[in-house]
């Protein structure tokens, strides 16, 4: 079997995707087998890190049923490395059917490789959760920004929830009191995964006693990127206690790699930056990470645990998403406010951070709705 290592982030632009590819490259270059694939429906753009030409074999192709799997396994110019596109030219293709996401899971676990590499979306997407915990040994990546930590956090918190919803199911006591909770806001910004499962215990001991199990096996590992100085690599610290104390998770720290303009001209070359510069900080970094993960024996969840049997029942209502996701955010800032790993000034400068960011999608709203407006009337004019 292969060992499948899906890499996620809880937000874009920290390094994702340049980490999946080089680390791909980095295995290959070892003699590993590794199938890279680009699991980033909607915005697929990892054939450019590696200098691969999508062409007609992709995953977009595949779900319109124009291609076999087998044929979008396409080689790559790097030894050991085949490759399978995303394609963002697929309309919808960010919103599977259940029967397409459990068709892909199956294609997947029968690839014949040793690494099997899947480079997720950033966000907190059912999907992106889903295919997250294919592995219970996943990537996350963050950055020492206090946007990126709080929502490399939330990602971890996200995927443990989801993680309690599919193993107490449907029409059981642990899931009727999930559901509860989910319905008192108050209650879901002061999520207490601990002392929750003590809860949990009280109505339904066997489920619990199944999901503390895979809790145990449930080792996500950590890799923090764009480093300024060693007193960054301390937010990796800080994301650990917090997991640790608020979700009773236990992650593995994986590595760093310090920022470095290289990986821009490496992508403008479009060349991974392991092959354009191997002896560079960087590419050290990442071959370190590579060398971790060989030397890391493969762990997996209970015989039980099936992927395959995740559905979408938990997150029926698009306004019942959007509160979740609200009342998590909120969460997720207690909780890295009351361990100590976000200070009042890191508080205060991603609050600002925030305000800019509604203060420009104002203005491009704005700015839209006079667009709207002048084609409409230019329409009636006609």
């Amino acid at each position: 079997m292969s060992q499948i290592i899906p890499i996620a982030s809880g937000k874009g632009g920290v390094g994702k995707s340049l980490l999946s590819a080089n680390l791909a490259i980095a295995l290959g270059q070892q003699g590993k087998k590794v199938v890279l694939v680009d699991l980033d429906l909607g915005a697929s753009n990892l054939h450019l890190v590696i200098g691969q030409r999508p062409g007609n074999a992709s995953l977009g192709s595949w779900f319109t049923e124009k291609t076999e799997f087998k044929d979008i396994i396409q080689p790559t110019d790097y030894e050991n490395v085949s490759f399978i596109a995303g394609d963002s030219q697929i309309p919808d293709l960010t919103q599977l059917k259940y029967s397409q996401k459990i068709k892909l899971i199956r294609n997947l676990k029968n690839i014949k490789t040793d690494y099997l590499i899947l480079d997720l979306g950033a966000g907190t997407h059912q999907f992106i959760l889903d295919m997250f915990l294919l592995s219970p040994q996943g990537i996350i990546v963050s950055a020492p920004a206090v946007t990126a930590t709080l929502n490399g956090y939330l990602f971890l918190k996200n995927a443990v929830f989801r993680l309690l919803y599919t193993t107490f199911r449907r029409n059981t006591p642990g899931r009727e009191l999930l559901d509860n909770l989910k319905k008192n806001s108050t209650s879901m910004q002061k999520l207490y995964i601990p002392q929750l499962v003590q809860a949990l215990a009280q109505v339904d001991p066997d489920t619990t006693k199944l999901f503390i199990t895979r809790m145990q096996q449930f080792r996500p590992r950590l890799v923090m990127n764009m480093i300024e100085n060693p007193q960054d690599a301390e937010k990796a610290q800080r994301i650990k206690t917090s997991c640790n104390q608020y979700l009773g998770l236990e992650i593995d720290y994986l590595g760093l790699m310090f920022r470095d303009m290289l990986q821009d001209k490496a992508l403008s070359s479009q060349l991974p930056v392991v092959v354009y510069k191997p002896k560079s900080v960087l590419g050290q970094g990442i071959y370190r990470i590579s060398e971790k993960v060989i030397n890391t024996p493969p762990r997996n969840f209970d015989a039980d645990f099936d992927p395959e049997s995740f559905n979408s029942e938990t997150f029926n209502d698009a306004e019942d998403d959007a509160n979740t996701d609200y009342n998590f955010k909120l969460s997720g800032i207690d909780d890295l406010v009351s361990s100590g790993s976000l200070s009042t000034g890191e508080l205060a400068e991603m609050i600002k951070t925030q305000q800019y960011e509604l203060t420009q999608l104002k203005k491009e709203n704005n700015l839209l709705k006079s667009k709207l407006i002048k084609a409409a009337e230019m329409g009636f004019k006609v």
